[in-house]
């Protein structure tokens, strides 16, 4: 998962309101008590972090893989033909 991944994926679930201050006031114990961005400016990779804010908000596992992400196990390109 890319930053801008990321960025989407957080949009997408929590509004571009809300996003910023989930991403901005919500302390993560599973990243060492750092806040998201605080995670990301550290190093940690956005695909971490993304996985740590779901679990700490409820994130339902189906909504999980990311906004503009294909799901798990769903197929890859154009139709079959």
């Amino acid at each position: 998962m890319k930053l801008s991944e990321f960025q989407i994926a957080v949009d997408a679930e929590f509004g571009a309101g809300y996003g910023g201050v989930v991403v901005n006031d919500l302390v993560l114990a599973s990243l060492g008590g750092r806040t998201a961005r605080e995670a990301l400016a550290a190093g940690i990779r956005p695909r971490e972090v993304w996985l740590a804010l779901c679990e700490a908000t409820d994130v339902p596992e189906s909504h999980r893989h990311g906004a503009g992400r294909p799901t798990p196990g769903e197929a890859r390109g154009g139709s079959a033909r």
